[in-house]
């Protein structure tokens, strides 16, 4: 499948050339038929899917074998909202990260943008961490485990909320939902992991991946003073595939700094004297890649206007929905045939214009 896509994108190279010197428009046209290639690629039917299992098959021990990673190996996930992914994370023979597997989500709702109060549908973004105790293999979603909202920044600006997970079938209202085969397998992931030394794992929420040109198309945003500081994170661990260190303080987060006097404890007061000593090379790195966004938004002051639906769907489950309906989908992703949550926004899809 990932050669037939190749293959397309090289016979448009000469066209997507010409429509990238065009500017602005042309590369938000070429983003938007890059992703119609790609996302037209994706096809599965309901038999791919297989059975929900709470075991790591002998094709993934092998995929970690082969690069490197023992099932006891730490753990890092990002989700990215647009895209609606998960990735999963594990340290390998060098001690940095590196990409495991990436899952397509089958529901969050919700827009673009954090979660502030309960019962805004909105699904988390930000840097949360999850122990062992926060797993819960009873849930009413198969398996889950609860990112910890609102965090110490969150709970300080007073946002409001409680249980929001990562869960299995394809229903959210403020979660995000994986599908039943989905959760299971990145549930036995992450418990091996925390059965191992690591005593808890990093989960990082964005909106989407975290690019100058993504940010730059969505700089009209409310969110997007917030946004900017995800990216500090997104872009060290983007650097060095290593976990950033995550403190709280002046209403922000803030990243690999060491404190005087040890960790700010009031999220909401003025970040206390920083020691910390940066390393050159990465600092260079990190500011030329800061530099890229200024240079964007000086360049191309409109920014794109996306409809809000509600929320976001793979597009490999979208042609699912479309071709199977909502109670066949149900049926088969979740053990209880727990329904698809508003089918007919996730069938909208308001952000193919910039896949």
């Amino acid at each position: 499948m990932h050669s037939i896509a190749y293959n397309f994108v090289q016979r448009l190279a000469p066209a997507l050339g010409r429509l990238s010197s065009l500017g602005w428009g042309g590369r938000a046209i070429l983003v938007s038929v890059l992703g119609l290639a790609l996302s037209g690629c994706v096809s599965m039917s309901l038999d791919d899917l297989g059975e929900p299992s709470t075991q790591l098959s002998s094709k993934l021990l092998g995929e970690m074998s082969k690069k490197g990673m023992q099932p006891s190996s730490p753990v890092l996930v990002r989700i990215f909202k647009q895209e609606s992914e998960l990735e999963i994370w594990k340290q390998d023979k060098t001690g940095r990260y590196a990409l495991l597997k990436v899952y397509p989500m089958c529901r969050w709702s919700g827009k673009l943008g954090p979660k502030t109060k309960n019962g805004d549908r909105q699904a988390p973004e930000g840097f949360y961490h999850v122990s062992a105790g926060m797993l819960n293999p009873k849930s009413q979603y198969y398996l889950s485990f609860n990112l910890g909202y609102p965090n110490r920044l969150e709970s300080a600006l007073g946002y409001t909320g409680e249980a929001l997970m990562v869960h299995g079938a394809c229903s959210s209202s403020g979660c995000y939902a994986l599908t039943d085969q989905g959760v299971g397998e990145i549930y036995a992931i992450v418990e091996k992991a925390l059965a191992g030394d690591q005593e808890r794992f990093q989960v990082q929420a964005y909106p989407f991946r975290m690019t100058a040109e993504k940010m730059a198309l969505h700089r009209d945003n409310p969110s997007f003073p917030f946004w900017t500081t995800l990216k500090e994170g997104y872009d060290y661990f983007e650097l060095t595939k290593r976990q950033p260190k995550v403190s709280t303080c002046g209403r922000r987060y803030v990243f690999n700094q060491e404190f005087e006097g040890g960790e700010p404890r009031d999220p909401l007061a003025a970040c206390p004297v920083s020691m910390a000593q940066v390393d050159p090379q990465l600092q260079a790195r990190l500011q030329l890649e800061s530099q890229k966004l200024v240079d964007l938004l000086e360049k191309y002051p409109s920014s794109a206007v996306t409809a809000y639906l509600d929320g976001g769907m793979h597009p490999s489950f979208r042609e699912l929905l479309k071709k199977e309906g909502a109670d066949k989908l149900a049926a088969k992703i979740s053990t209880i045939n727990y329904p698809i949550s508003r089918p007919d926004a996730a069938l909208a899809d308001p952000y193919v214009a910039e896949r």
